[in-house]
């Protein structure tokens, strides 16, 4: 497992949480593994419907992404609420070429507060991986009195844009690796 700390940005300050950082691994099945960890998350605005299945706009509230990019500059995106829902989308380009994707397995979500933080696991099958060159990984936080923050990799731009290509630039070997 390897741990990557989201940097958030700095026009989209937050109340209250200080820190985001994501655990990635490879299961011996080839699951991928992502753990979202929240520091200071008793304000974080978490959806308590707890139905699972595919569900749009989950980033307008607390909501964890992964990006991943193919050689062909194509690319998906994965959309994960605490609540256990979930969205993938794939794009031909730089947000072109939009359409539903379905993957090959649902997302397996759970979502655990822990003292003042949040723990938010998603366990995604190995073979959503065939084919990437990097991934991006991110995250929208809402707070308490509509308070919204963005957390990635990194944030070229002055507004927040997780399909910019450099948030999704890690490469997976080194996502996953030690």
């Amino acid at each position: 497992m390897k741990t990557h700390h989201l940097q958030l940005h700095e026009l989209h300050p937050s109340s209250q949480v200080r820190a985001v950082s994501v655990d990635c691994g490879i299961f011996p099945d080839g699951r991928l593994m992502l753990r979202y960890r929240i520091d200071r998350a008793n304000c974080v605005i978490l959806p308590e419907d707890k139905s699972k299945g595919r569900a749009d706009n989950l980033w307008k509230t607390t909501c964890c992404e992964l990006f991943l990019l193919h050689n062909d500059r194509s690319y998906r995106e994965f959309n994960f609420s605490p609540s256990g829902k979930w969205a993938a989308y794939r794009f031909d380009g730089y947000r072109t070429g939009q359409s539903e994707f379905e993957p090959i397995d649902w997302p397996e979500i759970d979502c655990m507060p822990v003292d003042d933080n949040a723990i938010i696991t998603i366990m995604l099958s190995g073979a959503e991986l065939a084919g990437v060159k990097s991934i991006g990984l991110s995250m929208v936080i809402e707070e308490e009195g509509g308070h919204i923050s963005y957390w990635a990799l990194t944030h070229p731009k002055n507004t927040p844009d997780f399909h910019d290509a450099a948030c999704f630039a890690l490469p997976l070997g080194a996502a996953i690796s030690p």
